[in-house]
């Protein structure tokens, strides 16, 4: 399931585009922005595989904001979703996957999808869940460097109960103290791919060994309880991963 973020000034175009988003059952919309800034922000805390992306933001240009994702390390794949054909040569120059015309239609959103998808595939997978697994069983423990206040924090791994975005910070909390860092949640989770931390939620990443509980929620969702008496959201996309990783 890809992470899709919507970004358009026109709030009838971004229900267009989420619902036949939806209708292809392989994206969900995780956050939709009307400007710049505000898409940025929201990159900044999620984990976003794609953006949809409008040309003209009123008195703001998409172009602008492709042209700061690529500086990024990990930038998410850009789709054009315009009203206008003539950029799009320049859009292609920024390294776009694919550019729509609004109205939009659905085989071609479909169509879109798959591109992504194909192009995805096409890269080095993550560890997969059943390398997670081995990893915790055989109880691998390494330490993450954390900047706190202009010194470096070397922290147990094990030490780590779990890792939570907010308003653009993360924040790591063991039993003893919580660290609160300057940095994306998504950038943790590639730092800690080959441990025991794995994501359950588009804010969180928890550590399996600190689970002491699991609580069943709504909507076939559940909570987990960990070993400070926090309760640490599942969502629905992660259900399934952590029920085949703890086998319940």
């Amino acid at each position: 399931m890809l992470n899709a973020l919507i970004v358009d000034d026109e709030p009838l175009a971004r229900d267009e585009l989420a619902y036949l988003l939806k209708r292809t059952k392989q994206a969900e919309v995780i956050g939709e922005a009307d400007s710049v800034e505000s898409a940025l922000k929201i990159v900044s805390q999620q984990e976003i595989d794609v953006i949809f992306l409008d040309i003209q933001l009123a008195d703001e240009s998409g172009l602008e904001l492709a042209t700061s994702l690529n500086k990024l390390e990990r930038a998410p794949l850009i789709v054009f979703a315009t009203a206008f054909d003539e950029y799009a040569l320049k859009a292609f120059e920024l390294n776009a996957i694919d550019y729509l015309l609004k109205p939009f239609e659905e085989k071609r959103v479909q169509q879109t999808i798959e591109k992504i998808l194909n192009n995805l595939g096409n890269k080095v997978p993550k560890a997969s869940i059943a390398t997670k697994k081995q990893i915790w069983m055989n109880g691998r423990a390494d330490r993450l460097a954390l900047t706190v206040e202009e010194k470096i924090v070397l922290l147990d791994i094990k030490e780590i109960l779990y890792l939570m975005a907010s308003e653009g910070t993360t924040t790591i909390a063991t039993e003893k103290q919580s660290y609160k860092v300057n940095e994306p949640l998504v950038n943790f989770e590639r730092k800690l791919e080959h441990t025991s931390i794995i994501r359950v939620h588009r804010s969180y990443l928890v550590n399996i060994d600190g689970i002491v509980e699991i609580e069943p929620w709504f909507h076939s969702t559940y909570n987990l309880i960990m070993r400070d008496g926090e309760k640490v959201p599942v969502s629905r996309t992660y259900v399934k991963d952590l029920k085949q990783l703890l086998g319940f």
